[in-house]
């Protein structure tokens, strides 16, 4: 994260990607780590020294979107095996929850006057809107 933050804007796109291979595998799988990870991203949106923004609010479109396990747990409890899917939709609800958490920090970025940072925040805001945190169990 101090790479993201303190970095040329070249090493902290490649700190964010390196980053997003770890908390949202695959651009669509997120772990454990990645819920506690949401609120330092915002943090990174948010700081006006950090230079790859539109980068940091595209892994939080992709945290935000994803649904794999919540699917992957439909389809495990259709063929019997449920008990394999008891912590990872915790993780993705969780996640999406932090990300929906730092509304009023893409808000303040979307009302940015440079596009590079309001345009992904507003995709941002357009997706939170589209995909809301997931219904408690």
């Amino acid at each position: 994260m101090s790479r993201i933050a303190y970095a040329d804007e070249e090493t902290a796109r490649l700190a964010v990607d390196d980053l997003g291979d770890l908390i949202c595998e695959l651009g669509f799988v997120v772990g454990e780590a990645t819920a506690p990870a949401v609120p330092f991203l915002l943090e990174l949106a948010g700081a006006p020294h950090t230079s790859c923004k539109a980068d940091v609010l595209a892994l939080l479109q992709r945290i935000c979107r994803t649904d794999q396990w919540h699917s992957a747990a439909v389809a495990a409890r259709n063929d019997g095996y449920e008990a394999n899917y008891q912590e990872q939709p915790g993780w993705e609800a969780a996640a999406r929850a932090a990300v929906h958490a730092g509304r009023p920090v893409i808000e303040r970025l979307a009302a940015s006057p440079r596009p590079e940072e309001a345009a992904p925040a507003l995709e941002l805001l357009r997706l939170m809107d589209e995909v809301p945190p997931f219904p408690k169990p």
